[in-house]
């Protein structure tokens, strides 16, 4: 069980220092809505990394003919990020928290006050919907599960993801708590250019995600012929 528990530890480091949307959207999420926006994010991330982990492990050939597919998920998933991208990079606008005006933005409600009041549960949907649609995320869990299934029994892998996933979720957590509280300290006008610099990481990431999928696509097609 040590070495299932140093495994998981090891993958845990992997994801920690990934680079991909989901870490800058849990700072710009943090820094917008505060530490109760970033949880509610992460908790959106998290629900679809147990959910991937879950059938990964418990329906690998069900769940390895998604891959059949990752064309299509990509598709959709880089669009997803590339739409939020041109919302944030162009579009979207910071209330002043010395003038709190009713303004209608994604994520928010207007209130009847005519204040604006952060609707968790969009956030919470968007970390879901991030994390389900990257098809790396995907390949990655059903990859993990299938070359640990040679060299684990199902015990051990319970023992490696829960020690993956919960070393993930407390980094999470901390970069969350970091982030919310540099967010305090920023000003209205640093706020807007990191919301304009997550938007423009959106734009390239999924850029590079749907030129991937536009290839393997062309690529799949003449191979067929």
């Amino acid at each position: 069980m040590v070495d299932a528990f140093v495994k998981g530890l090891a993958i845990s480091l992997l994801l920690i220092f990934s680079v991909g949307p989901v870490i800058f959207t849990i700072i710009k999420q943090s820094i917008n809505h505060g530490r109760r926006g970033g949880f509610s994010f992460i908790g959106g991330v998290w629900l679809s990394d147990i959910i991937w982990v879950v059938l990964s492990n418990s329906f690998s050939e069900a769940v390895k003919s998604l891959l059949d597919f990752k064309i299509p998920i990509g598709i959709a998933g880089s669009l997803f990020l590339i739409g939020m991208g041109i919302y944030f990079a162009f579009i979207k606008k910071v209330v002043p928290r010395k003038k709190q005006e009713p303004v209608e933005i994604a994520g928010d409600v207007i209130t009847p006050t005519g204040k604006t009041k952060t609707n968790y549960f969009a956030i919470f949907s968007s970390g879901f919907i991030i994390n389900t649609l990257n098809p790396a995320v995907i390949a990655f869990w059903v990859a993990m599960a299938v070359s640990l299934s040679a060299e684990y029994n199902f015990n051990q892998r319970i023992v490696i993801f829960v020690t993956c996933l919960s070393v993930n979720f407390l980094a999470d957590m901390g970069k969350v708590l970091g982030a919310g509280s540099l967010g305090k300290k920023l000003s209205d006008k640093n706020i807007l250019l990191i919301n304009r610099i997550s938007g423009i990481l959106y734009l390239i990431f999924g850029g590079v995600i749907l030129s991937g999928m536009v290839y393997a696509l062309i690529k799949h097609t003449l191979v067929k012929h």
